[in-house]
């Protein structure tokens, strides 16, 4: 069998151009021309033939009828890309609905909601009842502007706080735990018991704190106190009390001393900072049984600090006790100012013994022991050295000072002394004197 051999007339599709014969020989003048000699090259042309030496390929371009052209392969190509491109986001996102649906998508475990009500005595509870009764004091005068807390005695309005936190203020701005501010005047201020009263006016719905007894109070009860530290208003922290009847002082700045405070504090570790000053300090009960008035920060300029950097809390909180407060506000409120009780004596301050011992002299020359005043009457001397108030031992002129201001004007207090080596104890009825 030949190379060329085939079954039939070549399709169509598969056909050639017809080939453009090559002259030959003229044919004669009135003679048709030739017949083609039958065999092999008188047949029909077979189409390609295959030639496994040739250059070309072997596939022939197919020249059909115009019109019937399909789609490039190319074409094909990109349709079928974009086809599985959609078919692949399609599947993709029906799977993440498919796993969020399932049993086995993330869900942390989380508690839910509950009513939000606290125990009375538990610390949320004392913030919930006590915070629409304590206020934010923000002030400014001469000395420039400042910020303390306060809290509400009365529906009349009357706010107490520290008297350092007003003292010289010329404008004050009350803000309430609910944001409102209003303006505040200053009914009366005592700078021997650090404390003041301000009123403010036309505020309705006012919130006063129940006040307590500090009498009552014991080391070790857990207290809560509420202020605006560095200004941060509503600040609630808490702790205990880690002393009772702590001497303290605080002031100092003026030199003839008449800002210095002298307080027989209660001492808390609930931490108290700079904005404290004022707020209440509140038992279980959130019944206020002092008011937050001093801390012992830590030492300034120690390792190279900045010795203007103002300390913060380091655990050691002093609180005027609320019975004390308490009469002093009742006095600012009725007359501007307060009253001290006294022993009417002279105190050597420079005494370095243990004790307080009475001045040989008094201030311009005047006797140390005021004729016909408590001490005299008693029989206190010049020279003689105080050791104990009602038994309680003093070891300086600030403690003895401390301990009769924790007491009211008329009463009875035995005082232990030492004179000439020997110790006696003597009744005194305390005296009165107007505060600054």
């Amino acid at each position: 069998m030949s190379d060329s051999q085939q079954n039939g007339p070549a399709p169509t599709w598969w056909s050639r151009p017809a080939a453009v014969p090559e002259p030959g020989p003229e044919a004669a003048p009135g003679r048709p021309p030739a017949e083609p000699a039958p065999g092999p090259a008188a047949e029909a042309a077979p189409g390609p033939r295959y030639d496994p030496w040739a250059a070309g390929p072997l596939q022939v371009v197919d020249q059909g009828a115009a019109g019937r052209g399909g789609p490039a392969l190319w074409q094909l190509a990109v349709v079928g890309a974009v086809i599985a491109l959609l078919a692949g986001c399609v599947g993709g996102y029906l799977g993440i609905l498919a796993e969020r649906r399932t049993g086995t998508r993330l869900e942390l475990p989380q508690a839910a909601a509950d009513n939000k009500g606290r125990a009375p005595d538990s610390v949320a509870g004392i913030a919930a009842t006590a915070l629409p009764g304590v206020v934010t004091l923000h002030v400014s005068g001469g000395g420039g502007s400042g910020t303390g807390t306060g809290f509400v005695l009365d529906e009349q309005g009357h706010i107490l706080t520290n008297n350092h936190v007003v003292a010289d203020a010329r404008d004050i701005t009350v803000t309430f735990s609910t944001g409102d501010s209003v303006t505040a005047q200053l009914v009366g201020r005592d700078t021997g018991y650090d404390l003041a009263v301000v009123k403010v006016s036309g505020v309705r719905g006012l919130r006063p704190l129940a006040l307590g007894n500090s009498e009552n109070v014991r080391v070790g009860d857990p207290v809560v106190a509420i202020g605006a530290p560095f200004d941060l208003s509503n600040t609630v922290t808490s702790g205990i009390i880690s002393a009772t009847g702590r001497p303290i002082t605080a002031g100092g700045g003026k030199r003839d001393g008449s800002d210095i405070s002298y307080v027989d504090a209660l001492q808390t570790d609930a931490p108290i900072n700079p904005g404290n000053s004022g707020g209440p300090l509140l038992d279980s009960r959130a019944h206020v049984i002092g008011i937050n008035s001093a801390i012992r920060g830590a030492d300034k300029g120690e390792d190279g600090d900045d010795p203007t950097r103002q300390s913060g809390s380091i655990g050691l909180g002093f609180a005027i006790p609320v019975n004390q407060g308490k009469r002093v506000a009742e006095e600012l409120i009725r007359t501007g100012r307060a009253t001290h009780p006294v022993i009417g004596v002279t105190l050597d301050m420079e005494y370095k013994g243990d004790g307080a011992r009475v001045d040989a002299k008094g201030e311009d020359g005047k006797p140390s022991v005021v004729a016909d005043g408590p001490g005299a009457r008693a029989g206190i001397r010049p020279g003689d050295v105080i050791t104990k108030v009602d038994g309680v031992r003093v070891h300086g002129g600030d403690e003895l000072i401390i301990k009769i201001r924790a007491h009211r004007p008329g009463d009875r207090l035995g005082l232990t002394l030492l004179r000439d080596g020997r110790e006696r104890t003597l009744d005194v009825v305390l005296g009165s004197a107007s505060g600054s």
